[in-house]
């Protein structure tokens, strides 16, 4: 068959899949919308591998959602990898963490849901080249009819209508009616969700405490709501998370880097103005306003320019962050106490990164298992430290 390309907008993912499966499609399937990329590989209507740039659709946070590895468990098998260079499912079946079985069961299920969270995509892209033969892949033989992911799409379609008229929004938290629940069990996901909800985390922030994608939680959610044990609280959200996007940024008139403009960047600007003044800040060293505003100017009028220089300027920063906050290996340290921390107006991926800080673990650590970039995560370190949350301090040499 051809090769086909187009997005989402004239051709929603579930109709490219149904075509592929039927026609039982051998290639590279690539998919992307914004900052995500997702890459499948097919063989005869099956998918037979997947990658995504997304960290909470890795194998290992599949495998930290379902119960089958802790964090540190996951952390000691990355290190192992980077010693041998073994695939993860491998170094876990050969070092008896998990079995094989359970391997194959959820890395067909990340197969699954890769392609599943992608269908309720509006904007975005696709690009489908066709091979002959799909390459041998090493490690186990896992694969997914396109088919049967197409039917389950069906489905969760009717089911996401229901679950988002009771849940319109990720940053709600949760109230708890304890006497309504039933066959509670130490460790269930139940049990972790009343747990989670007690503690004043919204939707988002369990996601994250959970290693869970969307569906996965919100169905759960949505069970319990049914048994009318939960319902949503009268709180107000959590703020939402946008560490990419920039504040409004004042340049002084006297400023040596002022625009020739001055004034202020920011909402009301036009792409041209937020991208020159990007240019201009990268230029400068200040990568962090920078990579900012080039994000600014890609949301505003997303182009292949403004592509490169976001590509670049998150490199530039990622870079620099690195450096500053884990070369060398640096444990970071909470200098106020957890019960000040429960006041402070936190989003729910800055709680999540500030609870797995434990005096052992470095940031290298924290962020390599987390199920946030690794820029975000990083950012989010650095404001810590700016504001006095956090401080980091040398490991040892042993």
């Amino acid at each position: 068959m051809r090769g086909v390309c187009g997005d989402f907008s004239t051709m929603p993912l579930k109709d490219l899949v149904v075509h592929l499966g039927n026609r039982r499609a051998t290639g590279t399937l690539n998919v992307e919308r914004g900052d995500v990329r997702k890459q499948l590989l097919l063989r005869d209507g099956n998918v037979i591998t997947a990658s995504s740039n997304q960290p909470r659709e890795y194998f290992g946070q599949f495998l930290i959602n379902q119960g089958h590895l802790t964090e540190d468990q996951l952390e000691r098998a990355f290190s192992t990898q980077a010693e041998t260079h073994i695939l993860l499912g491998k170094i876990l079946i050969m070092t008896g963490t998990v079995s094989e079985a359970t391997v194959r069961t959820v890395l067909s299920h990340k197969f699954r849901e890769m392609l599943l969270d992608a269908f309720t995509w509006e904007e975005g892209g696709f690009d489908f080249r066709p091979t002959d033969d799909a390459p041998e892949l090493e490690g186990l033989d896992v694969s997914v009819d396109l088919l049967d992911v197409h039917r389950e799409g069906e489905f969760r379609e009717t089911a996401w209508q229901a679950i988002r008229a009771v849940f319109p929004s990720g940053r709600v938290r949760l109230e708890v009616d304890e006497r309504k629940l039933t066959d509670r069990k130490a460790g269930s996901m139940d049990e972790r969700i009343v747990q989670l909800a007690k503690e004043g985390l919204s939707i988002d922030g369990m996601a994250l405490a959970l290693h869970a994608t969307d569906f996965f939680l919100y169905q759960r959610l949505y069970a319990l709501y049914r048994q009318d044990a939960l319902r949503v609280s009268d709180e107000a959200p959590l703020p939402s998370p946008d560490p990419g996007a920039p504040t409004v940024v004042v340049v002084e008139e006297d400023d040596e880097d002022a625009l020739d403009s001055g004034g202020v960047i920011g909402s009301e600007s036009s792409s041209d103005e937020v991208l020159q003044a990007a240019q201009l800040f990268l230029d400068a060293g200040n990568l962090r306003d920078g990579e900012a505003l080039a994000r600014r100017a890609h949301e505003i009028a997303p182009s292949e320019h403004t592509t490169k220089l976001l590509r670049e300027a998150e490199g530039r920063l990622l870079a620099e962050l690195r450096k500053a906050l884990m070369e060398p290996s640096r444990v970071p340290a909470l200098m106020v106490t957890p019960a000040h921390l429960k006041t402070l107006p936190l989003t729910s991926p800055e709680r999540y990164l500030l609870s797995r800080i434990d005096g052992r673990r470095d940031v290298a650590a924290i962020v390599h298992v987390s199920p946030l970039q690794e820029l975000e995560a990083l950012k989010f370190f650095q404001g810590f430290v700016a504001t006095g949350l956090v401080k980091l301090t040398a490991r040892p040499l042993s």
